[in-house]
């Protein structure tokens, strides 16, 4: 059977007839995901796009035509040569009126696992070939991190690929504290890929040694019942606080490492004198943070105590990064850690989210492959990636952003090739008002999801099962070939096809193809990372290709994170000023934000159980979704069937529900500020009274115009559209009051599976 590899997994392809029939875990695979199997029965089911389109309004009155119809009006199908010519014409007219920092090339990271077919890439190289586009920044996981932790330990996604790794947990790590648990259901997927799922056997492993684990969340469901984890249900939003109590015990009870912090940190004293409440007049002691995070004060000095007494582990969960203030719990959460002084021992120190993604802590062999190159953006515009909303109502605007400031662009041309913006952005009633702005939205889309629907023109692409393509990524030591099992349905064409032929049109097809096909294309990326590979060598193309997979082994020891630094800090300096660990950092005080200072620091969020309302007194926690990576495959069968009554579930404690009259299966209206969404409620004590948890991935179903519910439960309808700070603008979600009600009328009927009116040209 065909091998295929994605995001949540590697499956072999089980085909008859020239139909996918089912998927099939990799054999190499001891906890493959069931998200996978879910796109057998929608791969050329009534939500496919079968053939290029476009918005009925735009074909008949040109770019800008009734923009309030983007999402409801029908569309007109077309054929490749009149939709190319279309979409080539419109980006001629957008470069030469207005420039091309009116171009905004949308995407992202996890449209696909294949190194070639990679939307991102090919959507990059493609606008660069015509002139460069305005980008975005950073991502909606954990913008914040992305852009502080760099000032505070010189790089973070370099901490992501050098984790501390599970064998070294294992073997040395006492207690492992767990700031936004280890959730399992995130370690299905991994960007780029995954070969094989290890982070349930990594935990298994681990407490099979005797680790004791402390979780530190509003979800208990966070750490799997097998741990026999200390649960502090953490009030949402407060984790700073209750880490710089921690800091706090240590420093007042001198159980924080002098030595350490003295030879490997700078700033210490800043950040000490702000715990001790020499400025402000509040010291952050357990007793300060008791009543914020409503944690016993003395379950805090224990935990200080134990932690520095025993060998710990730090997580912290990307989840964090995503409230108001991201940037405080990490920065705190470091700070806290070089205050024990084992950042660098083996099973010691930090660790930035164990389980978010299957990568994290993964002991593996592997190797950087080659990928598509995406030129040279001639462009300097930008915008942090969840300030779409802004840069499309305030043209001309100006936005902070790490030290400097910026000007939103004048955007007339939305390019949309991977990623669902109606998933990953807050307040979507926002964005739709938002979404109007534009002349033009052209989408690369397989599905009728609502990025296709709020579309103006639709070019159908292929799925990974339709075409050929190389699995391999540095996160994952499998490499395979993952081979095209079925044709494309309908006129649906590579990413890269579609640009070849626009790009032929703006007279770009040489520059943006070099003269290569798809083929051509995966032997010049692999022979380009064998090349490159001294410490594994691979096998030719040719027998790579008939082998299908490689599995890269290595004999080195258990990795932990700043092994070096810690060996030897005047050799191994961080990227940093100081080339230190800066628990105070110069730089960024420098800037002056009054809402991101120097050092770890304490912040009301703008909204939480702290400042609830009798409207709004319940907190909203929208994580990662269990049965879909993002939202992708809500449509699949797997989905589907772990809904309720076709509706998102939405859990929340027994005291909560009895107060409202609801119980389990309930069909509930959820409701912030901001909108509204039906679900169905799921009641267990597994989550702490006050919290109401709605994973995201619900594709977004609105009853009718701007400001309507959404019948299917996406929960960004609620959340807040506003940036963590003006050091990062990261997205907000996670600081989100809501209101939970019973919904007794007619269940309206669920159409986001639908897709929409369609009409063929000769009948149009």
């Amino acid at each position: 059977m065909p091998l295929t590899s994605s995001h949540w997994g590697s499956y072999r392809v089980e085909v008859d007839g020239g139909r996918v029939r089912t998927l099939h875990g990799f054999e190499e695979d001891r906890d493959p995901s069931p998200i996978g199997t879910g796109i057998a029965e929608v791969l050329d089911g009534p939500t496919r796009i079968t053939a290029p389109m476009v918005r009925k309004s735009w074909l008949e009155q040109g770019p800008g035509a009734n923009t309030a119809g983007r999402g409801r009006e029908p569309f007109v199908e077309v054929s490749w040569e009149q939709a190319e010519t279309l979409v080539a014409q419109e980006i001629d007219r957008v470069r030469t009126d207005h420039g091309n920092e009116a171009i905004f090339g949308g995407s992202y990271g996890w449209a696909s696992a294949g190194r070639f077919h990679h939307a991102q890439s090919q959507l990059k190289r493609f606008l660069n070939c015509i002139g460069g586009f305005t980008r975005s920044v950073d991502t909606y996981s954990f913008a914040a991190a992305e852009v502080a932790v760099p000032h505070i330990m010189g790089t973070f996604r370099g901490y992501l690929g050098h984790a501390t790794t599970w064998p070294s947990i294992v073997a040395n790590t006492e207690l492992f504290v767990a700031f936004g648990g280890v959730p399992l259901k995130n370690g299905q997927v991994n960007s780029g890929g995954v070969g094989q799922h290890v982070q349930r056997d990594a935990l298994d492993a681990a407490i099979d040694a005797g680790i004791e684990f402390v979780t530190i969340s509003p979800l208990r469901s966070d750490m799997p019942a097998r741990a026999d984890s200390t649960w502090l249900p953490v009030r949402p939003s407060s984790d700073t606080a209750l880490m710089l109590a921690l800091a706090h015990t240590l420093l007042n009870e001198s159980l924080h490492d002098e030595p350490f912090i003295a030879r490997y940190t700078a700033g210490f004293e800043v950040f000490a004198s702000y715990l001790q409440g020499e400025h402000d007049g509040v010291e952050k002691s357990a007793d300060w943070a008791a009543p914020l995070c409503e944690i016993d004060p003395r379950t805090i000095r224990q935990l200080a105590r134990r932690m520095a007494a025993k060998r710990t582990m730090l997580s912290v969960s990307w989840s964090l990064t995503r409230q108001d203030h991201g940037e405080q719990p990490f920065w705190a959460a470091i700070s806290l850690a070089a205050m024990l002084g084992q950042m660098g021992l083996p099973g010691g120190g930090i660790g930035f989210g164990y389980s978010a993604i299957n990568a994290i802590g993964y002991h593996h062999a592997s190797i950087d492959g080659a990928s598509l190159p995406q030129g040279r953006n001639p462009v300097d515009s930008f915008i942090p990636v969840a300030r779409i909303s802004d840069m499309l109502l305030e043209p001309g605007g100006t936005f902070d952003y790490n030290g400097e400031t910026h000007t939103y662009p004048d955007v007339r041309l939305i390019y949309w090739a991977g990623g669902n913006p109606f998933h990953h952005h807050q307040d979507l009633n926002r964005m739709l008002e938002a979404w109007r702005k534009p002349d033009t939205i052209v989408v690369h889309e397989w599905c009728w999801n609502a990025m296709a629907k709020h579309a103006d023109i639709v070019l159908p692409c292929t799925t990974p099962l339709e075409r050929n393509d190389l699995g391999m990524t540095p996160r994952d030591p499998y490499m395979i070939f993952m081979e095209q099992a079925v044709q494309p349905v309908g006129q649906s064409r590579n990413d890269f096809d579609s640009f070849a032929g626009i790009a032929e049109r703006l007279g770009q097809r040489e520059t943006f193809t070099e003269g290569r096909d798809e083929m051509a294309w995966l032997k010049q990326l692999y022979e380009q990372t064998a090349k490159s590979t001294r410490e594994h060598e691979l096998p030719a193309f040719d027998s790579f290709k008939e082998d299908r997979w490689i599995k890269l082994e290595t004999d080195a020891p258990p990795g932990v994170m700043m092994e070096a630094f810690r060996a030897d800090p005047e050799r191994n300096p961080l990227k940093t000023p100081s080339g230190r660990i800066e628990i105070f950092s110069e730089t960024v005080a420098g800037f002056g934000y009054a809402d991101c200072p120097g050092h770890a620091t304490w912040f009301e969020p703008v909204e939480w159980l702290g400042n609830a309302t009798d409207a709004f007194p319940l907190h909203l926690i929208s994580n990662q979704p269990r049965t879909k990576l993002h939202s992708q495959l809500d449509h699949g069968t797997y989905s589907r069937s772990q809904k309720i009554h076709e509706r998102e579930p939405l859990t929340m404690h027994p005291r909560d529900a009895r107060a409202r009259g609801i119980t389990d299966g309930t069909i509930v209206r959820v409701s912030s500020k901001r909108g509204a969404c039906l679900a169905a409620a799921v009641v267990d004590d597994a989550i702490r009274p006050g919290v109401v948890q709605l994973s995201t991935g619900a594709w977004f179903d609105p009853a009718g115009d701007i400001g309507s519910d959404c019948k299917h439960g996406n929960p960004n309808v609620l959340t807040m559209d506003k940036g963590t700070s003006r050091l990062a603008q990261g997205p907000i979600a996670h600081s989100c009051l809501v209101e939970v009600a019973r919904y007794d009328g007619p269940l309206p009927e669920l159409t986001a599976f639908q897709p929409p009116e369609i009409i063929k040209q000769d009948s149009a």
